[in-house]
């Protein structure tokens, strides 16, 4: 999403058993890297839940999942 050197992300589920550009099962959030400090908007209760259900998150969403939680304590 997003423009020409305005990127903006959103967080989705897709079902690794089809192509990636296909449809996404669900949208967790997304991520606005161009503001300062960075954007997180994402639906921790649903992507905690995916993950029990089995899903894998990628390093660069697990990076934002950890972002999204905060620092930790």
């Amino acid at each position: 999403m997003g423009a020409r050197q305005e990127p903006h992300y959103r967080v989705v589920v897709s079902d690794s058993r089809q192509s990636p550009a296909s449809r996404f099962v669900d949208i967790l959030g997304s991520y606005d890297p161009s503001t300062d400090p960075p954007t997180v908007k994402l639906d921790l209760s649903r992507t905690d839940e995916w993950i029990r259900k089995g899903a894998h998150p990628s390093e660069t969403v697990r990076s934002v999942i950890e972002r999204a939680r905060g620092p930790k304590a």
